[in-house]
């Protein structure tokens, strides 16, 4: 229950952290499109832990394997099955884990529910899960872009109280790959790693945001009232490991507004119907309307740190805890491919769904 997403573009992850592997199985995937593991190992490699001195030193190559799905390297439209093999598990160094809940990590709920859990490395519940979504959105990103012209990016906009001014139209993928962090603005981008080195040396973390942007997607993707496009991108964000929010366009700061403020003005252009403005974000009434999708996602700090901290045992008893082992102090840099990865599985399930039903 719960390890599947997407109607007719339907994904289902596998795998624990410390177990031999992880991956996933995307059914609906049209076929005769040419795919092979260079068309989607890119995407991991933006993923992948030990890229950087910000992130994890866990050190996993992430090399995908399609194992079933293709012939003569296109898709046949029955289920593919795409395999990364884990290689660097050290279950020693969680050891006190199996004992110990890690306050805000989904130790003990997942006891709660379950009465048992796989405590190297988290199990399921570690970032390591992703790795099939990535994989599976690199499929829907090539296939988005090549089919109906969609652009799928994202961006670290924040990190703690460091914040940089995004427009979600300008931004490139060159500028975001270009520094570690991956936020477009190399000033801004500088602190940002700054702070994060700091917070590392203190066996701390910190958390930020990551706006994300679809741009080209045509109008009338979304299904109202309960699938509404932009309802789909919040499940999708809130489904990956530390998220705690979203807000599309206007989102929150919205409400300080009027209507006559707010409201986006139609005019035609270029034979369309378009907005003057976007503070829609690029839905309206659950459908797109033609302009650029943005929207944010807030993720949380690292729940694992490198601090003594007060907890409860599985016995019941107030403990200390004291995690060892390699952890990202900012999960932001690594979740920029898990954002496109989810809002390119959400998209493509939509263009799909539209199709099936206006024939477009």
């Amino acid at each position: 229950m719960g390890n599947s997403f997407g109607e007719i573009f339907r994904i289902t992850t596998w795998g624990e952290s410390h177990g031999g592997g992880v991956g996933v199985v995307i059914d609906g995937c049209p076929p005769r499109i040419p795919l092979s593991e260079k068309d989607i190992q890119p995407e991991l490699d933006r993923r992948r832990p030990g890229q950087s001195k910000i992130v994890t030193q866990r050190d996993e190559g992430d090399k995908v394997r399609i194992v079933s799905g293709t012939f003569k390297g296109k898709t046949l439209g029955t289920p593919i099955a795409l395999l990364v093999e884990n290689t660097d598990q050290r279950s020693e160094a969680y050891t006190e884990m199996e004992a110990k809940y890690r306050p805000s990590h989904a130790d003990y709920t997942y006891d709660a529910k379950y009465g048992i859990r796989a405590w190297p490395g988290g199990g399921r519940t570690s970032a390591r899960e992703t790795i099939g979504r990535v994989a599976a959105g690199a499929v829907a990103k090539k296939i988005l872009k090549k089919q109906f012209g969609v652009d799928v990016l994202a961006c670290v906009s924040q990190v703690k109280h460091i914040s940089a001014e995004i427009n979600p139209d300008k931004f490139t993928l060159k500028q975001v790959e270009a520094n570690i962090i991956r936020c477009p603005h190399k000033a801004t981008a500088e602190k940002m790693i700054r702070l994060i080195e700091r917070v590392r040396k203190q066996g701390d973390s910190v958390g930020g945001i990551i706006t994300g942007v679809a741009r080209g997607v045509p109008a009338g993707w979304g299904e109202p009232v309960f699938d509404r496009l932009e309802a789909d991108l919040a499940k999708a964000m809130l489904s990956l490991p530390a998220t705690k929010a979203f807000d599309i366009g206007s989102g929150f700061e919205g409400i300080t507004l009027q209507g006559s403020e707010h409201n986006d003005v139609f005019q035609m252009r270029g034979g369309k119907v378009r907005t003057v403005t976007n503070r829609s974000g690029g839905v309206q009434g659950g459908i797109t309307n033609g302009e650029t999708i943005y929207f944010r996602t807030a993720f949380k700090p690292t729940a694992t740190i490198l601090q003594t901290q007060d907890t409860v045992s599985a016995g019941g008893e107030n403990v200390k805890l004291k995690a060892r082992g390699r952890h990202d102090p900012c999960v932001l840099p690594r979740a920029v491919p898990m954002v496109e990865a989810m809002t390119a599985l959400v998209l493509m399930d939509h263009a799909l769904r539209q199709r099936a039903q206006n024939g477009r």
